[in-house]
C-alpha cells in the first residue's frame, strides 16, 4: 500500500505495526526536513500519527504544549497532532488550521481514528470489510487489500455523469467510501465504524450577515487573506505561485511577494488558441511583481496524456481542466516543492457567472421559457463559454426552482439521457437521483440568504471533489504540495458572513475580492471578466481529437464494456460534430470514463 504511493511522498517511508494495527506513510519533505520522518509517536510510544497535508500553526500549538509540559523531538507539524491529541482527545481536530487527513493510534484506549480537514482539500479513502478497516490518500493503495471485489457503484455511476466527478461520501466502488470532509471516524480493532462531522462552515443566518460598509469589509478582507497568505508560506523549502490570469491568483501571488523573503516564482499555463489564453495577464502580473515567471502553452496534443491522467484519479473523473493542472503541475515540480493556488476564491466570493445568473432569473423566467425555441435552433459554437452556450443553459433551466436551477446550468447530462445511456447498467432498475445530496445540503443551511446558500452547495460536492480533487491528484502525481490559502478558516468565516451585495450585484461578480486586487493588481487584472482554466474542448472534440473520441465511443467498444448504451453515445458525438449541440463536456466524461474502464481492465 505505502509503496503505491511513492509518488505523494518520495522523500522518505515509515511504519508501524502494534498489534492488530498497522500504519505506513509516505513523505514530502517540506518542514524539518531531518526531523520529520513519519510515523511519530508520543514520548511513552503509546499514541502514534501519520498525515498527509500541513498544521499551518503547529509552531504556536507546540509553544502551547511545551508550556504545558510536552516535550518535542522534532520541529516537524505532524509531532504537535500526538501531543495535542494527548492533551484534548478528539476535539484536536478545532484547533487545527491547515489542510490535513490524519490517521491517529490510541494504544491505550485501542482506538484509531481518521479525519479530514474542513473543506476535504486533503483526500481520505476507507474500507470496512468484516473485522478490517483499511484506509489510505489514494483508491490505488486499497486495491491490494485482500477480498477487495472492485464491484461498481450503480449510484456512484449516475452521479458522475450529474456532476463530472464522484461525489462524497461514495467512489466507484461499492466498498469503499470517501471520508466526507470536516469528518471524523472512529474505529476498534474487530468493532464498527462510527462517523461524526467535527466541523461544518456554513453561511450564516441571514439576519447574522454583517453590515458595515464595503470600504471597511474590503480592509478586514485583506488583512485577513494576508495573515492566511503568510501562514501557507510557512515551509523550509521554496514556495511558488500558480499564475492562472485572473484575480484570485494574482491576489495570493501579490500578497506572496510582499510576504516572502525571497524573488517570487510564478508559474502559469497558456493555450494556442487565443480565445483560451491568459497569459498576457499572468505576464502583467509577474512583471508588476517582478517575479521569476515561468510559463508553458498547451495544444491538442496534450490529450496524448489523458490515460495517465485518467489514471492518476483511480475513478471516473471528466473535468477537463485536470489538463491544464496536470501541465502546471509538471512546470512547477521542475523548480519548487510548493506551491499556492487559488481555489475556493470563487465559491466563497461569487465569482461564478451562474450566481449572477441565480439573482436574474426570477426576473427572466417568462422570456427565458418564450425564447427558447429561439435559442435551441441557433448553432453551436466553439469559442469559450460561447454566447449560444450559455444562453441554452439559462433558457433550460431558468424556470426551474432555485437548487435545482442552479443544478441544471451546470449538469452534465438531463436525468432523461443519463437514463437512456446507463440502461444496461440499471438493468430495469429505477435510477437514483445525484441532485438529493445537493437538497440534502441545501436543506442545512435554511434561513441564510439564498445565494449564500447556492454557493454553500458548491463548496460540496463541486469544490471538494472536483476542483481539490484535481488539484490534489494532478499536484502530487508530480511530487507537488498546493496549498488553497482561501480556505483558511479565516478567511472562510468571514466570507461566510458577507452580504450577497458584497459579493454579487446584477453582473458583477466577486466584488469584495476585486476591490482588494485594485489596490494591488494591474487594472486589466483586477477588473478582468473570469475566464476559468477550461481547454479549447468544444473545437477539439470537432477537429483534431475527433478521431481519438471516435475509435475510444466506438459501437462496438462501448458495447463490450456493458455499462453505457452504445446508441446514445453516438448520437451526443454526432451531434456535437454537426453543431447541434455543445455536448463537449458530457463527451470528455464519457471518454474518461471509457479511459478508466480501459485501466481497470488491464489491472
Amino acid at each position: 500500500m505505502s509503496a503505491a504511493l511513492v509518488h505523494r511522498g518520495p522523500d522518505d517511508a515509515g511504519s508501524v505495526v502494534d498489534g492488530p494495527v498497522a500504519l505506513a506513510a509516505r513523505r514530502l519533505a517540506i518542514i524539518d526536513l531531518a526531523g520529520g520522518h513519519q510515523p511519530i509517536a508520543s514520548e511513552d510510544g503509546r499514541v502514534v500519527a501519520v498525515q498527509n497535508g500541513e498544521i499551518l500553526n503547529h509552531a504556536a500549538l507546540r509553544r502551547d504544549l511545551q508550556r504545558a509540559g510536552h516535550r518535542f523531538a522534532t520541529r516537524c507539524d505532524t509531532e504537535v497532532l500526538v501531543h495535542l491529541y494527548e492533551e484534548h482527545g478528539e476535539d484536536m481536530l478545532e484547533r487545527l488550521r491547515g489542510m490535513f487527513a490524519i490517521a491517529i493510534w490510541d494504544a491505550r484506549s485501542r482506538r484509531l481514528l481518521l479525519a479530514r480537514d474542513r473543506f476535504g482539500i486533503k483526500p481520505l479513502y476507507w474500507r470496512a470489510a468484516g473485522r478490517v478497516l483499511s484506509f489510505a490518500s489514494e483508491l490505488k493503495a486499497l486495491r491490494g487489500m485482500p477480498g477487495f471485489r472492485g464491484e461498481l457503484d450503480p449510484d456512484a455511476v449516475e452521479a458522475y455523469f450529474a456532476f463530472n466527478s464522484i461525489p462524497s461520501p461514495m467512489t466507484i466502488y461499492r466498498d469503499v467510501r470517501k471520508l466526507e470532509p470536516g469528518t471524523l471516524l472512529s474505529w476498534r480493532p474487530g468493532g464498527a465504524v462510527e462517523l461524526r462531522r467535527w466541523c461544518r462552515p456554513a453561511p450564516v443566518a441571514a439576519g447574522e450577515v454583517r453590515t458595515e460598509n464595503d470600504r471597511e469589509l474590503a480592509a478586514e478582507l485583506a488583512d485577513r487573506l494576508r495573515d492566511s497568505v503568510r501562514a501557507h508560506l510557512v515551509s523550509d523549502v521554496p514556495v511558488g505561485v500558480w499564475l492562472s490570469g485572473g484575480v484570485d491568483s494574482g491576489l495570493l501571488a501579490a500578497l506572496a511577494a510582499q510576504e516572502s523573503g525571497e524573488r517570487l516564482r510564478t508559474f502559469s499555463i497558456g493555450f494556442e488558441e487565443k480565445s483560451f489564453d491568459e497569459l498576457d495577464r499572468a505576464r502583467l502580473v509577474a512583471s508588476r511583481l517582478g517575479s521569476d515567471h515561468h510559463e508553458a502553452v498547451l495544444g491538442p496534443q496534450a490529450a496524448e496524456l489523458l490515460p495517465a491522467i485518467a489514471a492518476a484519479f483511480d475513478e471516473p473523473y471528466a473535468d477537463s481542466s485536470a489538463l491544464p493542472s496536470d501541465a502546471v503541475s509538471r512546470l512547477t515540480a521542475q523548480h519548487v516543492k510548493v506551491a499556492l493556488s487559488g481555489e475556493g476564491g470563487d465559491e466563497l466570493f461569487g465569482g461564478y457567472q451562474t450566481y449572477a445568473a441565480d439573482l436574474l432569473a426570477p426576473r427572466l423566467a417568462r422570456v427565458a421559457r418564450v425564447a427558447r425555441p429561439v435559442v435551441e435552433r441557433v448553432p453551436s459554437s466553439s469559442r469559450r463559454v460561447s454566447l449560444d452556450y450559455k444562453a441554452r443553459r439559462f433558457v433550460r433551466a431558468a424556470g426551474l426552482p432555485p437548487l435545482e436551477r442552479h443544478h441544471g446550468w451546470k449538469e452534465i447530462l438531463a436525468p432523461g439521457v443519463r437514463a437512456q445511456l446507463l440502461a444496461p447498467l440499471h438493468d430495469g432498475r429505477a435510477p437514483s437521483d445525484p441532485v438529493d445530496l445537493l437538497r440534502a445540503r441545501y436543506a442545512e443551511t435554511a434561513g441564510a440568504e439564498p445565494l449564500a446558500r447556492l454557493q454553500d452547495v458548491d463548496v460540496a460536492p463541486y469544490l471538494a471533489d472536483d476542483l481539490l480533487t484535481k488539484t490534489d491528484r494532478m499536484s502530487m502525481a508530480h511530487s507537488l504540495e498546493v496549498r488553497v490559502p482561501f480556505l483558511d478558516p479565516h478567511v472562510a468565516e468571514l466570507a461566510f458572513a458577507l452580504p450577497t451585495s458584497a459579493k454579487v450585484r446584477f453582473l458583477a461578480k466577486k466584488r469584495l475580492l476585486r476591490s482588494v486586487a485594485a489596490t494591488l493588481l494591474p487594472r486589466e487584472v483586477a477588473r478582468g471578466a473570469k475566464r476559468g482554466f477550461s481547454i479549447p474542448l468544444a473545437a477539439w472534440l470537432r477537429g483534431p481529437l475527433l478521431p481519438m473520441a471516435r475509435d475510444l465511443l466506438a459501437p462496438d467498444a462501448v458495447a463490450r464494456a456493458g455499462v453505457l448504451d452504445p446508441g446514445p453515445v453516438t448520437r451526443l458525438l454526432d451531434e456535437h460534430v454537426a453543431r447541434r449541440d455543445d455536448h463537449s463536456r458530457a463527451l470528455w466524461g464519457l471518454l474518461c470514463f471509457v479511459l478508466w474502464q480501459q485501466a481497470e481492465a488491464a489491472r
